[in-house]
């Protein structure tokens, strides 16, 4: 429940934004028997009716702000994440973190949809409900998410034709680089989420379904959680062929292969760790094809640039 001061400064707010934006809307109730009512359930499984597709969106997650940027929508997005990074993205304003942004922003810019997370606080959609502002949750788990989130937010922003042809081309990318490994020995992998303690990706994660695609496979393949701990004595046990490392954002871990264990695997001699960009192969969005590609190319260089 949400204390009194709290409440009287959202029905202000809301007050605000409706004076603000009464004539936008009066047209956006002109124009929604012509563009169609939406209706579809979350990730969350909630049901997200907006009236019509959105005009003014905000994305707390910055793979569905990369998604939007790839159906052309970045026009539509009004606001951001302290995560999101590119060209597109950089000079939006910023309502802080995607689980807990600066209500007081995110509404002053006026979205008639903000994309969130699945597991996002009930207290942020609550306060976005009274002031009127649809939430449509996402999930980022595997490539099937990757997919649905393709599509349905290509309805929310009236660009179903632009999800067609992504979705399609990002199946072509990924089959393009699953038949150039076809027949190659695959060899087993660690992919490294976090090093002290040792984290890694589960075979259920887009990270290691892409790897899959590449042409590697798990050196933990009966693990059913999404981003399990393991131990480092069971890592060197298991000596991976490849160690993949996600670089270059803040949030990475600052990987060193010549730290006890992690020496002693045989994978760090020679070519030691392969490195890739985080902000790449942590985006389970339409880079997704480039991030196969990528791993592909360290897996089995021998096939680089088929």
């Amino acid at each position: 429940m949400l204390s009194i001061a709290p409440r009287l400064r959202l029905a202000a707010l809301a007050a605000v934004l409706a004076l603000a934006d009464g004539c936008g809307r009066a047209d956006a109730r002109a124009g929604a028997a012509a563009e169609g009512a939406i209706t579809l359930t979350d990730d969350a499984g909630r049901t997200v009716t907006p009236p019509r597709p959105a005009r003014r969106v905000i994305s707390l997650v910055p793979s569905a702000s990369a998604t939007l940027v790839g159906l052309g929508a970045a026009r539509q997005l009004v606001g951001r994440t302290d995560f999101d990074k590119g060209p597109a993205l950089d000079s939006l304003p910023s309502v802080g973190g995607g689980l807990d942004p600066n209500l007081e922003k995110l509404a002053s810019l006026r979205p008639d949809l903000v994309i969130g997370w699945e597991t996002d606080k009930p207290q942020l959609r609550e306060r976005l409900n009274e002031l009127g502002i649809p939430v449509y949750a996402v999930k980022t788990e595997d490539t099937t998410d990757v997919f649905r989130n393709i599509r349905n937010l290509g309805r929310l922003t009236g660009r179903t034709p632009a999800a067609d042809s992504l979705a399609r081309q990002l199946r072509a990318e990924l089959e393009a680089v699953r038949a150039s490994v076809e027949g190659l020995p695959r060899p087993t992998v660690f992919f490294v989420v976090w090093n002290d303690p040792p984290m890694t990706a589960g075979p259920g994660t887009f990270v290691m379904q892409l790897i899959g695609v590449a042409g590697g496979k798990p050196v933990f393949p009966e693990v059913t959680e999404l981003w399990p701990t393991v131990s480092m004595e069971e890592i060197v046990r298991r000596q991976p062929d490849v160690v993949v490392v996600p670089v270059g954002e803040s949030r990475t871990p600052r990987f060193d292969a010549r730290s006890p264990g992690w020496r002693e695997l045989k994978a760090m001699r020679g070519r030691g760790p392969v490195l890739v960009p985080a902000n790449l192969v942590n985006l389970p969005g339409p880079g997704v094809g480039e991030t196969a590609r990528r791993l592909r190319d360290a897996l089995h260089p021998e096939r680089a640039g088929r």
